[in-house]
Protein backbone atom coordinates (compact mmCIF):
# COMPACT_ATOMS: atom_id res chain seq x y z
CA UNK A 1 0.00 0.00 0.00
CA UNK A 2 2.89 2.34 0.82
CA UNK A 3 4.41 1.74 -2.61
CA UNK A 4 1.10 2.56 -4.32
CA UNK A 5 0.79 5.80 -2.36
CA UNK A 6 4.30 6.84 -3.37
CA UNK A 7 3.52 6.08 -7.02
CA UNK A 8 0.33 8.19 -6.76
CA UNK A 9 2.24 11.11 -5.26
CA UNK A 10 4.87 10.92 -8.00
CA UNK A 11 2.17 10.79 -10.67
CA UNK A 12 0.37 13.81 -9.18
CA UNK A 13 3.61 15.76 -9.02
CA UNK A 14 4.41 14.86 -12.63
CA UNK A 15 0.97 15.99 -13.81
CA UNK A 16 1.20 19.25 -11.85
CA UNK A 17 4.71 19.91 -13.20
CA UNK A 18 3.53 19.20 -16.75
CA UNK A 19 0.68 21.70 -16.36
CA UNK A 20 3.07 24.37 -15.10
CA UNK A 21 5.46 23.78 -18.01
CA UNK A 22 2.58 24.01 -20.53
CA UNK A 23 1.31 27.21 -18.92
CA UNK A 24 4.78 28.76 -19.05
CA UNK A 25 5.08 27.77 -22.72
CA UNK A 26 1.98 29.80 -23.51
CA UNK A 27 -0.61 27.03 -23.47
CA UNK A 28 -2.94 29.03 -21.23
CA UNK A 29 -5.16 32.08 -21.79
CA UNK A 30 -4.02 35.37 -20.33
CA UNK A 31 -4.37 36.03 -16.63
CA UNK A 32 -2.45 37.45 -13.70
CA UNK A 33 0.27 35.04 -12.62
CA UNK A 34 -0.03 31.28 -12.52
CA UNK A 35 -3.32 29.59 -11.53
CA UNK A 36 -3.64 29.51 -7.74
CA UNK A 37 -6.14 28.85 -4.98
CA UNK A 38 -6.29 32.59 -4.35
CA UNK A 39 -7.88 33.17 -7.75
CA UNK A 40 -10.64 30.74 -6.78
CA UNK A 41 -11.02 32.36 -3.35
CA UNK A 42 -11.55 35.84 -4.81
CA UNK A 43 -14.17 34.57 -7.29
CA UNK A 44 -16.14 32.82 -4.53
CA UNK A 45 -15.90 35.73 -2.10
CA UNK A 46 -17.14 38.35 -4.56
CA UNK A 47 -20.03 36.21 -5.82
CA UNK A 48 -21.47 35.32 -2.43
CA UNK A 49 -20.68 38.70 -0.91
CA UNK A 50 -22.86 40.28 -3.60
CA UNK A 51 -25.71 37.87 -2.80
CA UNK A 52 -25.27 38.30 0.96
CA UNK A 53 -25.81 42.04 0.63
CA UNK A 54 -29.29 41.33 -0.74
CA UNK A 55 -30.55 39.36 2.29
CA UNK A 56 -32.72 42.20 3.62
CA UNK A 57 -33.91 43.68 0.28
CA UNK A 58 -34.75 40.22 -1.09
CA UNK A 59 -36.99 39.40 1.87
CA UNK A 60 -38.79 42.73 1.52
CA UNK A 61 -39.42 42.09 -2.18
CA UNK A 62 -40.45 38.48 -1.47
CA UNK A 63 -43.01 39.54 1.12
CA UNK A 64 -44.37 42.36 -1.03
CA UNK A 65 -44.66 40.12 -4.12
CA UNK A 66 -46.19 37.11 -2.35
CA UNK A 67 -47.86 38.51 0.80
CA UNK A 68 -50.14 35.50 1.30
CA UNK A 69 -47.63 32.73 0.53
CA UNK A 70 -44.23 34.17 1.47
CA UNK A 71 -42.80 31.03 3.08
CA UNK A 72 -44.20 28.71 0.42
CA UNK A 73 -42.86 30.74 -2.51
CA UNK A 74 -39.47 31.14 -0.84
CA UNK A 75 -39.22 27.37 -0.54
CA UNK A 76 -40.44 26.74 -4.10
CA UNK A 77 -38.04 29.25 -5.67
CA UNK A 78 -34.97 27.90 -3.91
CA UNK A 79 -36.20 24.32 -4.30
CA UNK A 80 -36.45 24.65 -8.10
CA UNK A 81 -33.05 26.34 -8.21
CA UNK A 82 -31.46 23.60 -6.10
CA UNK A 83 -33.02 20.81 -8.17
CA UNK A 84 -31.79 22.33 -11.43
CA UNK A 85 -28.30 22.76 -9.97
CA UNK A 86 -28.27 19.11 -8.88
CA UNK A 87 -29.25 17.96 -12.36
CA UNK A 88 -26.81 20.20 -14.25
CA UNK A 89 -23.70 20.09 -12.02
CA UNK A 90 -22.23 16.83 -13.45
CA UNK A 91 -22.75 18.02 -17.03
CA UNK A 92 -21.14 21.41 -16.34
CA UNK A 93 -18.20 19.65 -14.67
CA UNK A 94 -17.77 17.24 -17.59
CA UNK A 95 -17.90 20.09 -20.12
CA UNK A 96 -15.30 22.06 -18.16
CA UNK A 97 -12.98 19.03 -18.40
CA UNK A 98 -13.11 19.43 -22.18
CA UNK A 99 -13.46 23.19 -22.70
CA UNK A 100 -11.52 24.49 -19.71
CA UNK A 101 -12.40 25.93 -16.31
CA UNK A 102 -12.18 29.66 -17.00
CA UNK A 103 -15.01 29.78 -19.55
CA UNK A 104 -17.32 27.88 -17.20
CA UNK A 105 -16.35 30.01 -14.22
CA UNK A 106 -17.41 33.00 -16.28
CA UNK A 107 -20.63 31.27 -17.36
CA UNK A 108 -21.66 30.12 -13.88
CA UNK A 109 -20.88 33.42 -12.15
CA UNK A 110 -22.66 35.43 -14.86
CA UNK A 111 -25.88 33.40 -14.71
CA UNK A 112 -25.81 33.12 -10.92
CA UNK A 113 -25.58 36.90 -10.56
CA UNK A 114 -27.82 37.79 -13.53
CA UNK A 115 -31.01 38.11 -11.38
CA UNK A 116 -29.50 40.75 -9.06
CA UNK A 117 -30.37 43.94 -11.03
CA UNK A 118 -33.85 42.56 -11.80
CA UNK A 119 -34.81 42.90 -8.13
CA UNK A 120 -35.66 46.57 -8.66
CA UNK A 121 -36.65 46.32 -12.33
CA UNK A 122 -39.23 43.52 -12.09
CA UNK A 123 -39.70 41.34 -8.98
CA UNK A 124 -41.57 38.67 -10.93
CA UNK A 125 -38.77 38.35 -13.47
CA UNK A 126 -36.28 38.43 -10.61
CA UNK A 127 -37.74 35.35 -8.92
CA UNK A 128 -38.29 33.57 -12.25
CA UNK A 129 -34.67 34.10 -13.30
CA UNK A 130 -33.42 33.02 -9.86
CA UNK A 131 -35.24 29.71 -10.28
CA UNK A 132 -33.99 29.14 -13.84
CA UNK A 133 -30.44 30.26 -13.01
CA UNK A 134 -30.06 27.02 -11.05
CA UNK A 135 -29.03 25.38 -14.33
CA UNK A 136 -25.77 27.32 -14.22
CA UNK A 137 -25.59 28.16 -10.50
CA UNK A 138 -22.89 25.57 -9.85
CA UNK A 139 -19.86 27.78 -9.32
CA UNK A 140 -18.62 25.56 -6.50
CA UNK A 141 -18.38 22.53 -8.81
CA UNK A 142 -16.15 24.44 -11.24
CA UNK A 143 -14.16 26.08 -8.43
CA UNK A 144 -13.36 22.72 -6.81
CA UNK A 145 -12.31 21.37 -10.22
CA UNK A 146 -10.11 24.46 -10.67
CA UNK A 147 -8.48 23.85 -7.29
CA UNK A 148 -7.99 20.14 -8.06
CA UNK A 149 -6.15 21.09 -11.28
CA UNK A 150 -3.54 23.19 -9.50
CA UNK A 151 -2.96 21.27 -6.26
CA UNK A 152 -1.47 17.95 -5.35
CA UNK A 153 -3.61 15.36 -3.59
CA UNK A 154 -2.19 16.06 -0.11
CA UNK A 155 -2.81 19.82 -0.55
CA UNK A 156 -6.45 19.63 -1.59
CA UNK A 157 -8.05 19.34 1.84
CA UNK A 158 -6.39 22.59 2.91
CA UNK A 159 -7.28 24.28 -0.39
CA UNK A 160 -10.93 23.16 -0.23
CA UNK A 161 -11.08 24.30 3.38
CA UNK A 162 -9.80 27.75 2.39
CA UNK A 163 -12.45 28.05 -0.33
CA UNK A 164 -15.22 26.95 2.07
CA UNK A 165 -13.99 29.33 4.78
CA UNK A 166 -14.02 32.21 2.29
CA UNK A 167 -17.59 31.34 1.32
CA UNK A 168 -18.60 31.40 5.00
CA UNK A 169 -16.75 34.68 5.62
CA UNK A 170 -18.55 36.39 2.75
CA UNK A 171 -21.95 35.37 4.13
CA UNK A 172 -21.08 36.32 7.71
CA UNK A 173 -20.17 39.91 6.86
CA UNK A 174 -22.33 40.85 3.88
CA UNK A 175 -25.88 40.47 5.33
CA UNK A 176 -25.05 42.87 8.14
CA UNK A 177 -23.49 45.41 5.80
CA UNK A 178 -26.44 45.05 3.42
CA UNK A 179 -28.94 45.49 6.26
CA UNK A 180 -27.10 48.58 7.54
CA UNK A 181 -27.04 50.19 4.09
CA UNK A 182 -30.68 49.23 3.47
CA UNK A 183 -31.93 50.90 6.64
CA UNK A 184 -29.69 53.94 6.26
CA UNK A 185 -29.73 54.60 2.50
CA UNK A 186 -32.47 52.36 1.07
CA UNK A 187 -32.70 49.09 -0.83
CA UNK A 188 -31.87 50.63 -4.21
CA UNK A 189 -28.32 51.45 -3.14
CA UNK A 190 -27.82 47.88 -1.89
CA UNK A 191 -28.98 46.42 -5.22
CA UNK A 192 -26.69 48.77 -7.16
CA UNK A 193 -23.74 47.87 -4.93
CA UNK A 194 -24.43 44.12 -5.27
CA UNK A 195 -24.67 44.49 -9.06
CA UNK A 196 -21.36 46.38 -9.13
CA UNK A 197 -19.64 43.65 -7.08
CA UNK A 198 -21.04 40.96 -9.39
CA UNK A 199 -19.69 42.86 -12.41
CA UNK A 200 -16.35 43.18 -10.65
CA UNK A 201 -16.30 39.42 -10.17
CA UNK A 202 -16.98 38.85 -13.87
CA UNK A 203 -14.24 41.32 -14.84
CA UNK A 204 -11.84 39.63 -12.43
CA UNK A 205 -12.44 36.27 -14.14
CA UNK A 206 -12.00 37.80 -17.60
CA UNK A 207 -8.83 39.72 -16.79
CA UNK A 208 -7.09 38.11 -13.83
CA UNK A 209 -8.02 34.40 -13.65
CA UNK A 210 -5.69 32.16 -15.69
CA UNK A 211 -6.85 28.84 -17.14
CA UNK A 212 -6.02 25.96 -14.78
CA UNK A 213 -6.52 23.26 -17.41
CA UNK A 214 -4.34 23.99 -20.46
CA UNK A 215 -5.67 22.82 -23.82
CA UNK A 216 -2.83 20.30 -24.19
CA UNK A 217 -3.95 18.62 -20.97
CA UNK A 218 -7.58 18.21 -22.02
CA UNK A 219 -8.99 14.98 -23.49
CA UNK A 220 -8.84 15.58 -27.26
CA UNK A 221 -9.81 19.21 -26.69
CA UNK A 222 -13.14 20.39 -28.19
CA UNK A 223 -13.86 17.15 -30.01
CA UNK A 224 -13.89 14.91 -26.92
CA UNK A 225 -17.18 13.04 -26.47
CA UNK A 226 -19.02 13.23 -23.15
CA UNK A 227 -20.66 10.04 -21.96
CA UNK A 228 -24.08 9.92 -20.28
CA UNK A 229 -22.42 8.51 -17.16
CA UNK A 230 -20.41 11.71 -16.79
CA UNK A 231 -23.54 13.85 -17.09
CA UNK A 232 -25.82 11.60 -15.02
CA UNK A 233 -26.45 13.27 -11.62
CA UNK A 234 -27.62 9.97 -10.13
CA UNK A 235 -24.42 8.12 -11.05
CA UNK A 236 -22.59 9.62 -8.06
CA UNK A 237 -25.43 8.65 -5.75
CA UNK A 238 -25.18 5.04 -6.94
CA UNK A 239 -21.42 5.04 -6.34
CA UNK A 240 -21.93 6.34 -2.80
CA UNK A 241 -23.74 3.17 -1.81
CA UNK A 242 -20.76 1.04 -2.78
CA UNK A 243 -18.65 2.30 0.14
CA UNK A 244 -20.23 2.03 3.59
CA UNK A 245 -17.98 4.71 5.12
CA UNK A 246 -18.73 7.25 2.39
CA UNK A 247 -22.43 6.37 2.63
CA UNK A 248 -22.49 7.05 6.38
CA UNK A 249 -20.67 10.37 5.90
CA UNK A 250 -23.14 11.41 3.19
CA UNK A 251 -26.15 10.49 5.34
CA UNK A 252 -24.70 12.41 8.29
CA UNK A 253 -24.06 15.51 6.20
CA UNK A 254 -27.51 15.31 4.57
CA UNK A 255 -29.33 14.97 7.90
CA UNK A 256 -27.31 17.80 9.46
CA UNK A 257 -27.89 20.21 6.57
CA UNK A 258 -31.57 19.40 6.02
CA UNK A 259 -32.98 21.11 9.15
CA UNK A 260 -30.33 23.83 8.89
CA UNK A 261 -31.48 24.68 5.37
CA UNK A 262 -35.08 24.87 6.52
CA UNK A 263 -34.17 27.05 9.47
CA UNK A 264 -32.02 29.34 7.33
CA UNK A 265 -34.73 29.86 4.73
CA UNK A 266 -37.50 30.41 7.30
CA UNK A 267 -35.86 32.22 10.22
CA UNK A 268 -35.16 35.50 8.43
CA UNK A 269 -38.64 35.48 6.91
CA UNK A 270 -40.12 34.90 10.36
CA UNK A 271 -38.24 37.89 11.74
CA UNK A 272 -39.37 39.95 8.77
CA UNK A 273 -43.01 39.00 9.34
CA UNK A 274 -42.75 39.92 13.03
CA UNK A 275 -41.16 43.29 12.44
CA UNK A 276 -39.81 45.16 9.45
CA UNK A 277 -36.82 46.34 11.49
CA UNK A 278 -35.80 43.27 13.49
CA UNK A 279 -33.74 41.75 10.67
CA UNK A 280 -31.25 44.64 10.34
CA UNK A 281 -30.62 44.57 14.10
CA UNK A 282 -30.31 40.78 14.10
CA UNK A 283 -27.89 40.74 11.16
CA UNK A 284 -25.86 43.60 12.68
CA UNK A 285 -25.44 41.79 16.01
CA UNK A 286 -25.05 38.26 14.59
CA UNK A 287 -22.19 39.07 12.23
CA UNK A 288 -20.08 40.72 14.92
CA UNK A 289 -20.05 43.97 12.98
CA UNK A 290 -21.30 45.68 16.15
CA UNK A 291 -17.67 45.84 17.24
CA UNK A 292 -16.69 48.35 14.55
CA UNK A 293 -19.87 49.45 12.78
CA UNK A 294 -22.38 51.72 14.53
CA UNK A 295 -26.06 50.74 14.36
CA UNK A 296 -28.11 52.38 11.61
CA UNK A 297 -29.59 55.75 12.50
CA UNK A 298 -32.88 55.57 14.40
CA UNK A 299 -32.75 51.72 14.35
CA UNK A 300 -33.72 51.32 18.03
CA UNK A 301 -36.20 54.17 17.78
CA UNK A 302 -37.93 52.34 14.90
CA UNK A 303 -38.02 49.11 16.86
CA UNK A 304 -39.59 50.79 19.89
CA UNK A 305 -41.89 53.13 18.03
Amino acid sequence: MTGEKKKKKRLNRSILLAKKIIIKDGGSPQGIGEPSVYHAVVVIFLEFFAWGLLTTPMLVVLRDTFPQHTFLMNGLIHGVKGLLSFLSAPLIGALSDVWGRKSFLLLTVFFTCAPIPLMKISPWWYFAVISMSGVFAVTFSVIFAYVADITQEHERSTAYGLVSATFAASLVTSPAIGAYLSVTYGDTLVVILATAIALLDICFILVAVPESLPEKMRPASWGAPISWEQADPFASLRKVGQDSTVLLICITVFLSYLPEAGQYSSFFLYLKQVSLHVLPVYAWVLSGVSGFLPPPKNMLHRLIG
